[in-house]
């Protein structure tokens, strides 16, 4: 069986539900805060993103801020260590090893095929990486 949707059950699944994470010291309330925040080595665009109200926001500010040099190699680490925290938490964790064996498929309607899944094409790298957690949760 697969879980092709980060929506509705599976929600919590996704980079935009609330968890606390840590990056470089300083706390974010989502994954996908911690993210955007870590696409730059600016402190001050660091703050801006750490003070965006909705994960929705930071990710439409994200795509304004000019990328570190190294980005496309440390992505995917970022990612990782990211997930893993979120994960740390005793209920996403619960949850997250209930989906059991199923595959983790991040379906979007929105493009994205580096880290999802869109109209049969992509990486599913987000999916990958929440196997690979729950591997080991």
């Amino acid at each position: 069986m697969t879980i092709d949707s980060f929506q509705g059950p599976h929600r919590f699944l996704s980079n935009f539900w609330p968890a606390v994470v840590m990056l470089d010291g300083v706390e974010y309330p989502t994954v996908e805060h911690a993210y955007v925040a870590a696409k730059t080595l600016d402190p001050s665009a660091r703050a801006q993103v750490a003070a965006i109200e909705t994960p929705g926001a930071v990710k439409r500010f994200g795509r304004s801020l000019k990328l570190r040099e190294d980005w496309d190699d440390v992505k995917l680490g970022i990612m990782s260590d990211l997930l893993r925290q979120k994960f740390t938490h005793p209920e996403l964790r619960a949850m997250l090893t209930a989906t059991g064996t199923q595959e983790l498929i991040e379906g979007n309607t929105w493009g994205d095929t580096f880290w999802g899944v869109c109209r049969g094409k992509g990486e599913n790298h987000l999916g990958r990486i929440l196997m690979a957690v729950r591997a080991y949760a």
